[in-house]
């Protein structure tokens, strides 16, 4: 029975873009009474891998949180694989807006304590009891009450490429920082304020609207589905757009366009700007706001300490990230002194820029990446790579890719090699090839080959 991945994120990307099938990126969750959660993991795991489906997924006693991805085709398959559960039944499933073949490239389902991190003692108070739900007309509507306080119960750099307008957007790093600066800074608004509150795709809010019943506040309400969820519907009934920018997702794209207004800087130059990187530096990676040209500048890097690093060996980068405490303490979202642009808190609604639409990612990109063979071994005192084709031809001149869990990703002009013993300038499946690496690589390690269109 297999409850785990049997390909790479790489091996993954090649078989999606060797299918040539869309793949839509949804989200979901469900609060409910599960009694054991392992079980439902591993049915679920199961029932999704014969899909196809990929994503991250949190199981809990208290419910599921999930973000996936899965083939078009399969769609109807999948709410049938929810729907089974009573508690899931007629659920919404958030569809994104923006949609990229990779947003997923390996399904992970986890038992969790809880869905959310919300750091609450939910036997203090009813977590059913919550917030008026509003669809995106309404909430277009009540945000025009001067009575109403909205709020964004979303992460700093979250906030930072997109927010509604007027929105009190708390300076903070995770959900549960969140709860108590906001009860806080609203004490003296409990009775005669409209609280209105908001989040990605409704999760957060869910439990948010029903401690701050809890606390006191009279009127609260919840964005039914998150921004996910508004964006789809303003679309489709032509509504103006009180949410400016663009909308943080946790999957590989890192962001899906609500409107064309830029509202936030690169965090490197200051020129506008709304997409999110990971310093390419694994003992850093920073996730934080660069533009196209400070990263080519910097390649991916969020300083030149990170920088410097990325170009040393790969056993040397190993060495000096080995010890560190993981967590936020390394991988921090959006926080560093480095970063001369960053701003968090109360932020402008002003545009500072405007986005041009780009095309699909893989033909904007132009390359396609084909596997070709896997490493036999590797000669260290010459620096010799000794690897079997597979697949496809391999030529002199062609630009390949070794790559492998602890090797990375490696890229190099093939120069020169030897097939089969002899000298040669193209070699076919079935071939044994050796050429100079000049770095090390592992058995584990797959070979690729680049096409560009």
């Amino acid at each position: 029975m297999q409850l785990y991945n049997t390909l790479s994120a790489d091996e993954r990307a090649e078989l999606i873009d060797q299918a040539g099938k869309q793949r839509l990126t949804l989200s979901f969750y469900a609060y409910a009474k599960i009694e054991d959660p392992k079980k439902f993991r591993d049915d679920l795991f199961i029932a999704w891998n014969a899909l196809d489906a990929l994503g991250r997924t949190y199981v809990a006693h208290e419910g599921i949180n999930a973000q996936m991805s899965v083939p078009a085709e399969n769609f109807e398959a999948f709410r049938d694989t929810l729907e089974v559960y009573d508690f899931m039944k007629g659920i919404r499933l958030n569809v994104a807006v923006e949609h990229d073949d990779h947003s997923f490239l390996k399904l992970t389902v986890k038992v969790r304590d809880k869905i959310v991190a919300d750091g609450l003692n939910d036997e203090t108070f009813d977590v059913t009891n919550k917030g008026v739900h509003l669809k995106a007309k309404e909430f277009n509507e009540i945000l025009e009450n001067p009575d109403t306080i909205v709020v964004d119960f979303r992460n700093h750099y979250e906030s930072e490429i997109g927010h509604f307008k007027n929105a009190i957007t708390p300076d903070v790093e995770t959900f549960r920082e969140s709860l108590p600066i906001i009860n806080e800074q609203l004490k003296d608004f409990k009775e005669d304020k409209n609280l209105v509150m908001y989040c990605t795709g409704g999760i957060r809010c869910e439990k948010a609207s029903a401690y701050f019943k809890h606390q006191g506040f009279k009127n609260v309400y919840q964005l039914e589905g998150g921004i996910i969820q508004y964006a789809k519907q303003i679309k489709e009934e032509g509504l103006e757009s009180k949410f400016v920018g663009k909308n943080f997702v946790f999957d590989n794209r890192l962001g899906e366009r609500i409107t064309d207004d830029i509202i936030a800087q690169c965090h490197q130059c200051g020129k506008p700007c709304d997409n999110h990187t990971n310093c390419e530096n694994d003992g850093c990676h920073l996730l934080f706001i660069q533009c196209d040209e400070c990263k080519a500048a910097m390649d991916n890097c969020c300083s030149m300490e990170c920088l410097e690093i990325t170009r040393m060996p790969l056993v040397d980068q190993v060495r000096l990230r080995s010890g560190k405490q993981v967590g936020n303490k390394v991988f921090r979202k959006g926080k560093s002194d480095k970063l001369k642009f960053k701003h968090s808190g109360e932020l402008a609604d002003l545009a500072i820029g405007t986005a041009t639409k780009p095309a699909d990612i893989r033909q904007k990109i132009k390359v396609k990446k084909v596997l070709v063979g896997k490493v036999d071994h590797y000669y260290v005192k010459a620096q010799v790579g000794l690897f079997s084709i597979e697949n496809k031809e391999l030529n002199v001149g062609d630009k390949i890719i070794i790559s492998g869990p602890t090797t990375g990703v490696q890229e190099l002009v093939l120069e020169k090699m030897i097939v089969n013993d002899s000298k040669a300038t193209t070699a076919k499946a079935g071939d044994k090839v050796t050429f100079a690496v000049p770095f090390r690589v592992r058995l584990s390690d797959k070979l690729y080959k680049i096409f560009q269109d």
